[in-house]
Protein backbone atom coordinates (compact mmCIF):
# COMPACT_ATOMS: atom_id res chain seq x y z
CA UNK A 1 0.00 0.00 0.00
CA UNK A 2 1.31 3.48 -0.88
CA UNK A 3 1.62 5.38 2.43
CA UNK A 4 3.24 8.56 1.09
CA UNK A 5 3.80 9.77 -2.46
CA UNK A 6 5.29 12.59 -4.50
CA UNK A 7 4.54 10.67 -7.71
CA UNK A 8 1.22 11.62 -9.37
CA UNK A 9 0.97 8.13 -10.90
CA UNK A 10 0.71 6.54 -7.45
CA UNK A 11 -1.85 7.99 -5.07
CA UNK A 12 -1.67 7.39 -1.34
CA UNK A 13 -3.75 4.37 -0.33
CA UNK A 14 -3.56 2.36 -3.56
CA UNK A 15 -2.03 -1.12 -3.69
CA UNK A 16 0.87 -2.02 -5.97
CA UNK A 17 2.90 -5.14 -6.71
CA UNK A 18 6.63 -4.67 -6.14
CA UNK A 19 9.76 -6.84 -6.15
CA UNK A 20 11.19 -5.08 -3.13
CA UNK A 21 12.05 -8.01 -0.91
CA UNK A 22 10.50 -8.97 2.42
CA UNK A 23 10.30 -5.71 4.34
CA UNK A 24 7.78 -3.44 6.04
CA UNK A 25 8.59 -0.24 4.08
CA UNK A 26 10.64 0.79 1.05
CA UNK A 27 11.15 3.81 -1.19
CA UNK A 28 10.60 3.65 -4.95
CA UNK A 29 10.77 5.99 -7.93
CA UNK A 30 7.74 4.13 -9.34
CA UNK A 31 9.53 2.35 -12.20
CA UNK A 32 9.43 -1.02 -10.45
CA UNK A 33 5.79 -0.80 -9.32
CA UNK A 34 2.73 -2.38 -10.93
CA UNK A 35 -0.55 -0.86 -9.79
CA UNK A 36 -3.55 -3.14 -9.45
CA UNK A 37 -5.87 -2.81 -12.45
CA UNK A 38 -8.55 -0.14 -12.16
CA UNK A 39 -11.92 -1.38 -11.01
CA UNK A 40 -10.51 -3.85 -8.47
CA UNK A 41 -13.43 -4.43 -6.04
CA UNK A 42 -12.86 -4.20 -2.29
CA UNK A 43 -14.39 -7.66 -1.90
CA UNK A 44 -11.55 -9.25 -3.90
CA UNK A 45 -8.38 -10.17 -1.96
CA UNK A 46 -5.45 -8.02 -3.11
CA UNK A 47 -3.24 -11.13 -2.83
CA UNK A 48 -4.75 -12.31 -6.13
CA UNK A 49 -2.45 -9.73 -7.73
CA UNK A 50 0.34 -12.21 -6.93
CA UNK A 51 -1.46 -15.09 -8.62
CA UNK A 52 -4.43 -15.36 -10.95
CA UNK A 53 -4.61 -11.60 -11.61
CA UNK A 54 -0.85 -11.20 -11.62
CA UNK A 55 2.30 -12.64 -13.12
CA UNK A 56 1.19 -16.33 -13.05
CA UNK A 57 -2.15 -15.45 -14.66
CA UNK A 58 -0.40 -13.37 -17.31
CA UNK A 59 1.98 -16.27 -18.00
CA UNK A 60 -1.03 -18.45 -18.77
CA UNK A 61 -2.71 -15.68 -20.78
CA UNK A 62 0.18 -14.81 -23.09
CA UNK A 63 1.48 -18.38 -23.26
CA UNK A 64 -1.85 -19.62 -24.59
CA UNK A 65 -2.77 -16.69 -26.81
CA UNK A 66 0.62 -15.69 -28.21
CA UNK A 67 2.75 -18.84 -28.05
CA UNK A 68 0.23 -21.69 -28.43
CA UNK A 69 -2.15 -19.48 -30.43
CA UNK A 70 -5.04 -21.73 -29.37
CA UNK A 71 -8.19 -21.80 -31.46
CA UNK A 72 -11.77 -22.77 -30.51
CA UNK A 73 -12.38 -26.50 -30.85
CA UNK A 74 -8.76 -27.51 -30.25
CA UNK A 75 -7.48 -29.82 -27.51
CA UNK A 76 -5.10 -28.34 -24.94
CA UNK A 77 -2.85 -30.34 -22.61
CA UNK A 78 -1.36 -28.78 -19.48
CA UNK A 79 0.77 -30.40 -16.78
CA UNK A 80 1.24 -29.17 -13.21
CA UNK A 81 -2.36 -28.23 -13.89
CA UNK A 82 -3.38 -27.50 -10.30
CA UNK A 83 -0.62 -24.96 -9.79
CA UNK A 84 -0.71 -21.18 -10.01
CA UNK A 85 -0.11 -21.10 -13.78
CA UNK A 86 -1.57 -24.44 -14.89
CA UNK A 87 -4.95 -23.93 -13.23
CA UNK A 88 -5.36 -20.63 -15.08
CA UNK A 89 -4.19 -22.17 -18.38
CA UNK A 90 -6.94 -24.78 -18.26
CA UNK A 91 -9.67 -22.29 -17.42
CA UNK A 92 -8.57 -19.81 -20.11
CA UNK A 93 -8.56 -22.63 -22.65
CA UNK A 94 -12.16 -23.47 -21.67
CA UNK A 95 -13.14 -19.80 -22.00
CA UNK A 96 -11.54 -19.97 -25.47
CA UNK A 97 -13.73 -22.92 -26.48
CA UNK A 98 -11.16 -25.71 -26.21
CA UNK A 99 -11.18 -29.23 -24.76
CA UNK A 100 -8.76 -29.30 -21.82
CA UNK A 101 -6.76 -32.19 -20.39
CA UNK A 102 -4.73 -31.68 -17.23
CA UNK A 103 -2.59 -33.78 -14.94
CA UNK A 104 -1.57 -33.26 -11.32
CA UNK A 105 0.14 -35.14 -8.52
CA UNK A 106 -2.71 -36.05 -6.15
CA UNK A 107 -6.33 -37.19 -6.26
CA UNK A 108 -7.32 -34.02 -4.38
CA UNK A 109 -5.80 -31.92 -7.14
CA UNK A 110 -7.48 -33.99 -9.85
CA UNK A 111 -10.85 -33.44 -8.14
CA UNK A 112 -10.12 -29.69 -8.08
CA UNK A 113 -9.36 -29.68 -11.81
CA UNK A 114 -12.69 -31.35 -12.54
CA UNK A 115 -14.41 -28.81 -10.28
CA UNK A 116 -13.01 -25.83 -12.22
CA UNK A 117 -14.01 -27.23 -15.59
CA UNK A 118 -11.24 -29.45 -16.98
CA UNK A 119 -12.71 -32.01 -19.37
CA UNK A 120 -10.21 -34.71 -18.41
CA UNK A 121 -7.75 -34.93 -15.52
CA UNK A 122 -5.58 -37.66 -14.06
CA UNK A 123 -3.01 -38.27 -11.31
CA UNK A 124 0.31 -38.84 -13.07
CA UNK A 125 1.73 -40.50 -9.94
CA UNK A 126 -0.82 -43.32 -9.90
CA UNK A 127 -1.43 -44.12 -13.59
CA UNK A 128 0.31 -47.29 -14.80
CA UNK A 129 1.36 -45.70 -18.07
CA UNK A 130 1.62 -41.98 -18.79
CA UNK A 131 1.41 -42.72 -22.51
CA UNK A 132 -1.84 -44.66 -22.08
CA UNK A 133 -3.33 -42.03 -19.76
CA UNK A 134 -2.68 -39.27 -22.30
CA UNK A 135 -4.04 -41.40 -25.14
CA UNK A 136 -7.19 -42.27 -23.18
CA UNK A 137 -7.81 -38.60 -22.27
CA UNK A 138 -7.58 -37.55 -25.94
CA UNK A 139 -7.37 -40.41 -28.46
CA UNK A 140 -6.98 -37.95 -31.34
CA UNK A 141 -3.96 -36.26 -29.75
CA UNK A 142 -3.27 -32.65 -28.77
CA UNK A 143 -3.16 -29.38 -30.68
CA UNK A 144 -1.55 -27.37 -27.88
CA UNK A 145 0.70 -28.45 -25.01
CA UNK A 146 1.47 -25.98 -22.22
CA UNK A 147 4.51 -27.50 -20.52
CA UNK A 148 5.41 -26.56 -16.94
CA UNK A 149 7.26 -29.78 -16.13
CA UNK A 150 9.66 -30.90 -18.86
CA UNK A 151 11.58 -34.15 -18.41
CA UNK A 152 9.90 -37.50 -18.99
CA UNK A 153 6.39 -36.04 -19.23
CA UNK A 154 7.35 -33.78 -22.12
CA UNK A 155 9.17 -36.63 -23.86
CA UNK A 156 6.02 -38.77 -23.77
CA UNK A 157 3.58 -35.96 -24.59
CA UNK A 158 5.41 -34.73 -27.68
CA UNK A 159 4.70 -38.04 -29.41
CA UNK A 160 0.97 -37.46 -28.99
CA UNK A 161 0.85 -34.04 -30.56
CA UNK A 162 -1.28 -33.59 -33.66
CA UNK A 163 0.29 -32.45 -36.91
CA UNK A 164 1.17 -28.73 -36.75
CA UNK A 165 0.81 -28.80 -32.96
CA UNK A 166 2.22 -26.00 -30.79
CA UNK A 167 4.13 -26.42 -27.55
CA UNK A 168 4.67 -23.56 -25.09
CA UNK A 169 7.63 -24.32 -22.82
CA UNK A 170 6.93 -22.40 -19.63
CA UNK A 171 8.83 -24.37 -17.00
CA UNK A 172 10.78 -27.53 -16.21
CA UNK A 173 9.97 -28.17 -12.56
CA UNK A 174 10.90 -31.86 -12.87
CA UNK A 175 14.51 -30.83 -13.50
CA UNK A 176 15.14 -27.86 -11.20
CA UNK A 177 16.73 -29.92 -8.42
CA UNK A 178 18.67 -32.37 -10.60
CA UNK A 179 22.32 -32.70 -9.62
CA UNK A 180 22.94 -34.75 -12.79
CA UNK A 181 21.29 -33.57 -16.05
CA UNK A 182 18.58 -35.87 -17.41
CA UNK A 183 19.23 -37.58 -20.73
CA UNK A 184 16.84 -37.81 -23.75
CA UNK A 185 14.79 -39.18 -25.46
CA UNK A 186 15.16 -36.51 -28.08
CA UNK A 187 12.57 -34.36 -29.79
CA UNK A 188 13.78 -34.10 -33.38
CA UNK A 189 11.81 -36.95 -34.96
CA UNK A 190 8.30 -35.97 -33.80
CA UNK A 191 9.17 -32.30 -34.34
CA UNK A 192 10.06 -32.99 -37.97
CA UNK A 193 7.42 -35.47 -39.04
CA UNK A 194 4.53 -33.75 -37.24
CA UNK A 195 5.85 -30.29 -38.19
CA UNK A 196 5.51 -29.09 -34.62
CA UNK A 197 6.41 -25.70 -33.21
CA UNK A 198 8.00 -25.55 -29.75
CA UNK A 199 8.78 -22.20 -28.16
CA UNK A 200 10.17 -21.26 -24.78
CA UNK A 201 8.99 -17.97 -23.33
CA UNK A 202 9.20 -15.52 -20.45
CA UNK A 203 6.14 -13.48 -19.54
CA UNK A 204 8.28 -10.33 -19.42
CA UNK A 205 8.30 -10.37 -23.24
CA UNK A 206 4.83 -8.82 -23.03
CA UNK A 207 5.58 -6.16 -20.41
CA UNK A 208 3.99 -3.54 -22.68
CA UNK A 209 0.69 -5.47 -22.60
CA UNK A 210 0.41 -6.32 -18.91
CA UNK A 211 -2.36 -3.79 -18.30
CA UNK A 212 -4.45 -5.38 -21.07
CA UNK A 213 -3.90 -8.87 -19.64
CA UNK A 214 -4.61 -7.89 -16.03
CA UNK A 215 -7.85 -6.11 -16.94
CA UNK A 216 -9.03 -9.14 -18.89
CA UNK A 217 -8.17 -11.56 -16.08
CA UNK A 218 -9.89 -9.32 -13.50
CA UNK A 219 -12.99 -9.16 -15.69
CA UNK A 220 -13.20 -12.96 -15.98
CA UNK A 221 -12.68 -13.42 -12.23
CA UNK A 222 -15.47 -10.93 -11.47
CA UNK A 223 -17.75 -12.68 -13.98
CA UNK A 224 -17.10 -16.04 -12.27
CA UNK A 225 -15.48 -17.53 -15.39
CA UNK A 226 -12.08 -17.78 -13.72
CA UNK A 227 -11.81 -19.43 -10.29
CA UNK A 228 -8.94 -18.70 -7.92
CA UNK A 229 -7.40 -20.80 -5.17
CA UNK A 230 -4.65 -19.75 -2.76
CA UNK A 231 -2.53 -21.95 -0.50
CA UNK A 232 -1.84 -19.56 2.37
CA UNK A 233 1.06 -20.11 4.79
CA UNK A 234 1.01 -17.89 7.89
CA UNK A 235 4.20 -16.30 9.21
CA UNK A 236 7.40 -14.96 7.69
CA UNK A 237 9.41 -17.64 9.49
CA UNK A 238 7.53 -20.31 7.51
CA UNK A 239 8.44 -18.81 4.13
CA UNK A 240 11.28 -21.31 3.38
CA UNK A 241 9.00 -24.27 4.13
CA UNK A 242 6.28 -22.78 1.89
CA UNK A 243 8.76 -22.32 -0.96
CA UNK A 244 10.16 -25.85 -0.64
CA UNK A 245 6.62 -27.23 -0.43
CA UNK A 246 5.69 -25.40 -3.64
CA UNK A 247 8.64 -26.99 -5.46
CA UNK A 248 7.52 -30.39 -4.15
CA UNK A 249 4.00 -29.82 -5.45
CA UNK A 250 2.32 -29.47 -2.06
CA UNK A 251 0.31 -26.39 -3.03
CA UNK A 252 -3.07 -26.16 -4.69
CA UNK A 253 -3.28 -23.00 -6.80
CA UNK A 254 -1.01 -20.10 -5.88
CA UNK A 255 1.26 -20.47 -2.84
CA UNK A 256 1.41 -17.24 -0.81
CA UNK A 257 2.84 -16.34 2.57
CA UNK A 258 0.91 -14.02 4.87
CA UNK A 259 3.01 -11.91 7.22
Amino acid sequence: RIVDSKNPAFAVGIFVVAKSGWRTHFISDGKDLQALPSGWPESLPVSLALGTIGMPGLTAYFGLLEVCKMKPGETVLVNAAAGAVGSVVGQLAKIGGCKVVGCAGSDEKVAYLKKIGFDEAFNYKTVKSLDEALRKASPDGYDCFFDNVGGEFASVAINQMKKYGRIAVCGAISQYNDSVPQKGPYVQMPMIFKELRMEGFLVTSWNNRWEEGLKTLLKWVMEGKLKCHEQVTEGFENMPAAFIGMLKGENLGKAVVKV
